[in-house]
């Protein structure tokens, strides 16, 4: 019975990223060895979308009040890449990592599959 998901982030600079998303973003971990952080993640979900090029995957993260989660994760010094924008399905953004990598987040607007 599959229990759960793994979610791989490729970075430029995995340690400092890792530091980010343990000491800014605050997911809990666990050292996999020689300091392999492994973070809990919050409720997900996964969609399948089409596409007429390569296949490929993405990771956004999910907040409930994206103007309140970037003014809050600004204080701590997270540089918002991407301001918000408005899609059908919620409001876009995305934060700069250490690493240079952005990272989408976003304020759902469609039925939640993680609330069922």
């Amino acid at each position: 019975m599959i229990n759960g998901a793994h979610v791989i982030i490729y970075s430029r600079d995995a340690e400092a990223d890792r530091a980010f998303i343990r000491d800014v973003l605050g997911f809990p971990d666990v050292d996999a060895g020689h300091g392999w952080l492994i973070f809990k993640l919050p409720p997900a979900e996964l969609a399948a979308h089409p596409t007429e090029g390569e296949p490929r995957h993405e990771f956004y993260l999910m907040c409930d009040d994206i103007q309140t989660t970037l003014e809050g994760l600004g204080a701590r010094g997270v540089q918002v890449d991407v301001p918000v924008t408005e899609q059908s399905w919620g409001l876009l953004a995305a934060i700069r990592l250490p690493s240079g990598g952005e990272l989408p987040i976003y304020e759902p607007r469609h039925p939640l599959a993680k609330d069922l």
